[in-house]
């Protein structure tokens, strides 16, 4: 095992000792030979004994097996080799009998293998997918010999560019043989039934009926088919089925299972979708710039990494909130929880061999890593509350603890005004005229507000007036008696030389209806001809929207254009209760004419 060598920075980018960095070393071996992302990490108490584990699933590069294994402090507890690479890690409580051991979940290919004190328990299998109509028919033909291997092959790649469903195991398989061993192939395969197994791309958890963080928990599945699965935490049923538009590659889920939730899902169009409970398909959606290398709920905001190398916070109706751009690529992302002081944090692995710790947009820390992280997972290990476990690309392990008296303050160590506020601003020089005018405004300063005051007091009494004016002479499309509470709205369809005038007349009381109402238009008769200048109105119920139409011909071929006035009037009453003076447009086929 080799000596702690990482060190931790500040955000000045200074190199900070043992004795001020935020962070213990607590083990370094850069021979570990670990291989794994975020996903595949969990920490729980597997045995209910208090004690910690670390979980991973371990791809095993080089040809080698992919493997579980579960470390104790530094060592290698346990190892058991794995059918498929693992796609997610997770830990959940099943049941609220005594004692509350939480299961350990392992997506592996089609399967999830859940394990009880490191034990196998069950094994969950992804239900088959029905095979391509045409597939099927193929197979049936080779089966009966009514089809060679070289025509069967050149099927099936026809199919396989122009189905939208994929090819079966079975299939795929025959298509990468060469021309000798197909024969043989058919010959062993061709009475098989077609399978179309999907496989599982992403897993979370999600709490069942109690918010609490030791409640029963059910387990969310992204799946290659383009859906989302819900596993009740006893009998592994499915209880609700999503569709999605592109395959999940990154979950976050908030809320309870059987009361409110809300699901959110990075997929590989570059696109994260927002499902709620209930809902079959998204209810919104985030259109990403680019692709998205990570996932991560912070309270209320949904924080992003992509592959433009920046780290964007969206809430959960999509509204974006701030982007932070990053020096170098993120190469892994994962949460920051720390209970005692109630802090929620990202933690991002940057291909540069830094981890930088963000609150919102603010850096909090900044820790380098003697090689570039490929994943983070924080939370209590051993007996340790604030425990951080890092892997890097050559497969070293890296455990550092968080003191116990680290407080993280937005914008580095140092505390006290931001530094720009010691920046001294340009300020240009007082010139003649501005002094000048200082000191008139200083010496006449009282008369100055009075004139002002003046105008203010004209202004509002020439206001009121005008108003007044308008009322009296009933010029507002409003009215303003109380027996008669009309609106009137005018609109101008049309090019010419014919337009289509529609006037809405609304009752805006709110019981009462208006009876005996009459329109009358007014216009120049040498512009203008209307074949329906004057009608009646009919009953006018409360809050209903009357149209009333009719047609208007320009008589001009000079393009003039005038004012119609619009008059709403009692029968009986030579004063109009309203009326509204409509611009008439220019007649264009005139014009081209």
């Amino acid at each position: 095992m080799a000596a702690a060598s990482s060190s931790d920075y500040d955000v000045c980018g200074a190199e900070s000792s043992e004795a001020n960095s935020k962070w213990l070393d607590a083990h370094y071996d850069p021979m570990a030979n670990i291989h794994t992302f975020s996903a595949c990490l969990a920490l729980a108490d597997v045995h209910g004994d208090g004690e910690y584990k670390l979980v991973v699933g371990d791809l095993g590069p080089g040809g080698q097996q992919p493997r579980l294994k579960v470390l104790k402090g530094p060592l290698v507890m346990t190892e058991s080799p794995l059918p498929a690479l693992p796609a997610a890690a997770a830990t959940f409580l099943m049941e609220q009998h005594e004692p509350r051991t939480p299961a350990l979940a392992l997506a592996s290919g089609p399967c999830v293998y859940v394990y009880k004190n490191l034990r196998p328990y069950f094994k969950f299998s992804l239900p088959q997918l029905p095979p391509n109509p045409l597939e099927q028919d193929l197979w049936n033909q080779a089966k009966e010999d009514r089809i060679d291997p070289l025509t069967l092959k050149e099927m099936l790649e026809s199919i396989r560019e122009t189905a939208e469903e994929p090819l079966s195991v079975q299939s795929l398989r025959f298509l990468q043989l060469e021309l000798s061993e197909m024969e043989a192939f058919v010959n062993q395969h061709k009475s098989n039934s077609i399978k179309r197994q999907t496989v599982i791309t992403t897993m979370t958890t999600l709490k069942k009926n109690l918010a609490d963080e030791d409640a029963v928990s059910c387990l969310v599945l992204g799946t290659e088919n383009k859906e989302l699965l819900v596993l009740d935490p006893e009998a592994f049923t499915i209880l609700a089925k999503m569709s999605l538009p592109s395959v999940p590659v990154f979950l976050e889920v908030s809320g309870q299972f059987d009361v409110e939730f809300r699901l959110a899902a990075a997929c590989r169009n570059g696109n994260i979708y927002i499902l709620r409970r209930d809902s079959k398909h998204p209810k919104y959606c985030i259109e990403l710039s680019a692709q998205p290398v990570g996932l991560i709920r912070v309270h209320k905001v949904l924080v992003v990494g992509s592959t433009q190398d920046s780290l964007h916070g969206f809430t959960h109706k999509g509204k974006k909130l701030w982007t932070v751009q990053m020096p170098a690529a993120i190469l892994t992302m994962n949460l920051l929880e720390q209970h005692s002081r109630g802090l929620q944090a990202v933690m991002a692995g940057l291909a540069n061999g830094e981890v930088r710790i963000y609150r919102d947009k603010a850096l909090l820390n900044v820790i380098h890593t003697p090689d570039a992280v490929t994943s983070l997972c924080f939370g209590r290990y051993g007996r340790e509350d604030n425990t951080l476990i890092m892997t890097t690309r050559g497969g070293g392990l890296i455990i550092k603890i968080l003191k116990r008296t680290a407080v993280f303050v937005e914008g580095g160590s140092e505390v006290g005004p931001p530094p720009a506020q010691a920046m001294k601003l340009n300020v240009p020089r007082k010139t003649r005229l501005y002094v000048d005018q200082t000191l008139r405004e200083r010496e006449a300063g009282t008369a100055m507000h009075r004139a002002f005051q003046t105008d203010l007091y004209l202004l509002r009494l020439r206001a009121a007036r005008a108003y007044l004016q308008a009322l009296e002479s009933s010029l507002s499309p409003v009215s303003a008696t109380a027996r008669e509470p009309l609106k009137l709205h005018a609109v101008v369809q049309g090019l010419g030389p014919t337009f289509k005038l529609t006037l809405h007349l609304q009752n805006t009381s709110t019981a009462r209806p208006v009876l005996g109402l009459l329109v009358c238009c007014l216009y120049n008769e040498a512009l203008y001809s209307l074949p329906r200048a004057f009608f009646k109105v009919p009953l006018l119920v409360p809050g209903l929207n009357y149209p009333l139409e009719t047609f208007v011909e320009s008589l001009s071929n000079k393009g003039i254009s005038d004012i119609i006035k619009v008059l709403v009037l009692r029968e009986g009453q030579s004063a109009p209760l309203l009326s509204a003076h409509v611009n008439m447009p220019g007649s264009e086929g005139l014009a081209a004419a």
